[in-house]
């Protein structure tokens, strides 16, 4: 336990020690909620009935941006070589990777969700959908991206191709991210969606660090 949590201290400690790369994702996640007001005009209601694609669109494109960065640059340095000799599991560094991507990745746009709820003209009713949904299916977006990473990890200018590979498994996240927020099916049709993010997320997570750490040996030797 005490050689995960230092990977995760690692990882963490590298991705907030500029803040760039968190304040870019932030960044781009408003600025996609930002910019739909002025393609569609200024009507409420039809702003409050395409917000939860926008929102969900947003956090998944703000999410591969920070693919690149899960294993690449320890590749590049021999970390990953290191990794793979240590008495921590493969797998396990790979799940610590993985949770830090979504601390530094899906967390900060969770926490600025509200504030594209304004420019979409949400109520505090969808917000707070919105903003439980974010939490039951961004794991979810993490892991397959973890997955996308690893395959790649060898591969140049696999920063271009992983977002290809993920994006079909990131597919019903998103319906069922959407389907969580929008009140068009009810209620009951809500807590369904809810039940399955949550079941993605936990699938996802339970199996993503073994396929990645898979990948990643293949990719090694």
């Amino acid at each position: 336990m005490s050689g995960f949590l230092a990977v995760l201290r690692r990882e963490l400690r590298l991705a907030l020690r500029g803040g760039g790369e968190v304040l870019t994702l932030l960044l781009f996640f408003v600025i996609v909620g930002a910019i739909v007001p002025f393609a569609v005009g200024p009507d409420k209601a039809l702003l409050a009935r395409i917000a939860p694609g926008i929102v969900w669109i947003a956090a998944f494109l703000s999410m591969l941006l920070g693919l690149d960065r899960l294993f690449r640059p320890d590749g590049e340095d021999g970390t990953l070589s290191l990794y793979r000799l240590a008495d921590l599991p493969l797998v396990a560094v790979v799940a610590a990777k993985v949770i830090a991507h979504w601390l530094t990745a899906a967390l900060p746009l969770i926490v600025a969700s509200p504030f594209l709820a304004l420019l979409l003209a949400m109520d505090g009713e969808t917000l707070l959908r919105t903003i439980v949904s974010l939490l039951l299916g961004t794991p979810a977006l993490a892991a397959f991206g973890g997955i996308g990473a690893a395959v790649t990890v060898a591969t140049r200018r696999g920063g271009l191709i992983a977002p290809i590979l993920i994006a079909p498994l990131c597919v019903p996240v998103l319906i069922f991210g959407v389907g969580a927020i929008s009140p068009l099916g009810g209620p009951d049709q809500a807590s369904a969606a809810m039940l399955f993010l949550a079941a993605l997320s936990l699938m996802a997570l339970a199996l993503s660090p073994f396929a990645a750490a898979l990948a990643i040996d293949w990719g090694e030797d």
